[in-house]
């Protein structure tokens, strides 16, 4: 089976890894790009937990002078794998989505205990902060990253995508979707689809590339990839 993966390649490096060990082929074409934004320098003694919505949230936080065992929130198991490798102990993870993130911080975080700080990129998918702080709780939110769009793709991997059309595509954002349509129809791609199965996490980040025509549409949470392998 031929596999596109489109997240940067420090997110999927390990399943680019476990798809070829599989003995797929995989192809990769990241459509955003991570750069790294200043924040405000923070005193995290006062906060009693910690929210991260993604790992690269992670990635550009420095962490030297939080306390690991601070009660720390994950969206989801690739956010988590990241905060364990950086010491942290009390980990609560939620299965990549946000929804399921908040009710997991509303039964585990007493919003008595104390403020919360929520750590993530420029463009959010759910304001998780405001519905926290509707609920009563302390939030404050930084921005330590946005995601950059990638507007070029190689003449070669455009001549090696149209010999060998996936057979698979998977898509992680919103932002994701929207850099990679535009590519498709920067470059005259839109057309070449029907064969290939789309792969999205969420119905917003589906519904962007509705008007290309898929073979068929899966939504997946994070952690899901291998098991859709078997699906299709």
């Amino acid at each position: 089976m031929h596999i596109l993966l489109t997240r940067p390649l420090d997110d999927c490096r390990d399943l680019i890894i476990k798809f070829k060990s599989l003995g797929h082929n995989v192809s990769h074409l990241p459509v955003i790009k991570i750069n790294p934004v200043e924040y405000d320098q923070l005193n995290y003694n006062d906060y009693k937990g910690i929210i991260f919505t993604s790992a690269n949230a992670v990635k550009n936080l420095n962490l030297e002078n939080i306390d690991k065992k601070i009660n720390c929130f994950c969206v989801g198991l690739a956010t988590e794998k990241i905060v364990k490798q950086n010491g942290f102990q009390n980990i609560f993870c939620a299965d990549g989505n946000v929804n399921n993130l908040k009710e997991i911080i509303l039964q585990n975080f007493d919003h008595n205990h104390g403020s919360l700080l929520y750590v993530s990129g420029e463009i959010i998918s759910s304001n998780l902060d405001r519905d926290l702080i509707s609920e009563g709780y302390s939030v404050k939110r930084i921005v330590n990253y946005n995601a950059l769009p990638v507007e070029e793709i190689s003449e070669k991997f455009i001549k090696d995508l149209k010999s060998l059309i996936p057979d698979m595509i998977f898509i992680y954002s919103e932002n994701s979707a929207r850099n990679y349509l535009n590519l498709l129809k920067k470059y005259g791609l839109t057309d070449i689809w029907m064969d290939t199965n789309l792969m999205c996490i969420g119905e917003k980040s589906s519904a962007i590339l509705n008007e290309i025509k898929w073979k068929k549409i899966f939504l997946f949470n994070p952690g899901e990839e291998e098991f859709l392998l078997y699906k299709i």
